[in-house]
């Protein structure tokens, strides 16, 4: 490597280091940082935002502050804290983890310990162990690949997320100080957070401008170049049945991919009624979200109580015990909607 090169990686890492250290977030997982809270935060910010995190994470930590309680707290507690924050794979594996934490005599230390335990990737496995333990990891999330992909000027067309991190990992890697790589990693991030962002990128205050390949050709919205995957739109039909004081939702299996064991209003089919007849119903609301590449749309109809033999996953819920009840984040929302006859 020659000096010059050596001697712009240093003045990056010194720029981008006295910039955190004047304009970083005060976030909760920062102030008196522990592994626990590293660990906790990881899972909770992956494909979610800092500003939705936040109160889950102080809600979390006043009822599950370690990893004994946690490892000791039932799979429905868990899930009702989660509730809302979506993803909830990730809520079973924390869950899990730190089973597996407490089983040991002491916790892993290195990255490659860590991607061993359940829900855990490289960035997260670069993340907990460069903050926790001062391992030598690059951490390359989203953010991180925009800053390379602008300071760098590449063009390169990637397929997805995933292959760009993996492009790269080499040069954040060689960006990576010896000294307290963990602050270095929570820099980048920051940094891609809150100046080097998707769109409206603060140039003009960004500490590594003087760096930026992009920046300088006037064109840093352009990068990264990642392939957009083709939207699929989708309808679903929901019921709502009230009787005596008790509404019919769905209960997903334990084993199900995405909702394990959490609630939702049924759609027709799980009722055991007709879509065309469900749709000629009255009509109590009609929502569009977006999950990954898929835009849904779904009507919720009220329909009479499905009649003949019980049907798989099928509950009747006091409706005062709703809140008990662990529900998927929108279905709480539409159903406290409903009930209080606000609906949008």
């Amino acid at each position: 490597m020659s000096h010059s090169l050596t001697d712009r990686r240093t003045a990056f890492r010194r720029a981008l280091r006295a910039w955190y250290s004047l304009q970083a977030r005060p976030l909760p997982w920062r102030e008196a940082p522990s592994l626990y809270k590293t660990v906790v935060s990881e899972f909770m910010l992956q494909q979610t935002q800092v500003k939705t995190v936040l109160p889950y994470f102080a809600r979390w930590l006043a009822a599950l502050p370690d990893f004994s309680a946690l490892a000791a707290a039932s799979e429905a507690q868990v899930l009702k804290l989660w509730e809302g924050l979506g993803y909830y794979s990730r809520a079973r594996n924390l869950h899990r983890l730190a089973q597996a934490i407490v089983a040991r005599s002491t916790p892993p230390r290195t990255p490659a310990e860590w991607r061993e335990l359940p829900g855990v990737g490289p960035y997260t496995a670069a993340a907990i162990t460069s903050i926790a333990f001062g391992a030598p990891a690059a951490c390359v999330d989203g953010n991180v690949v925009r800053i390379l992909a602008r300071l760098t000027a590449d063009g390169t067309v990637f397929r997805d997320s995933a292959s760009a991190a993996k492009y790269f990992t080499p040069l954040a890697e060689s960006l990576l100080p010896a000294a307290a790589p963990g602050d270095h990693n929570q820099a980048m991030m920051e940094l891609g957070a809150t100046v080097c962002m998707r769109q409206n990128p603060r140039c003009p205050t960004c500490p590594v401008r003087v760096f930026c390949v992009a920046a300088r050709q006037r064109a840093p919205e352009a990068l990264p170049r990642i392939s957009a995957k083709p939207i699929e739109r989708r309808k679903v039909t929901r019921v709502w049945c009230e009787c005596n004081g008790t509404l019919l939702l769905h209960r997903a299996a334990a084993g199900a991919h995405r909702l394990a064991n959490l609630h939702e209003l049924p759609t027709a089919k799980q009722a055991g009624l007709a879509e065309d007849v469900t749709r000629r119903r009255p009509l109590l609301a009609r929502k569009k979200r977006s999950i990954t590449r898929f835009q849904i749309t779904e009507s919720i109809h009220a329909a009479p109580a499905p009649r003949g033999r019980h049907r798989p996953g099928l509950v009747w819920v006091p409706l005062e015990d709703l809140d008990l009840l662990s529900l998927s984040g929108p279905h709480r929302r539409w159903v406290r909607e409903i009930l209080a006859g606000r609906v949008p």
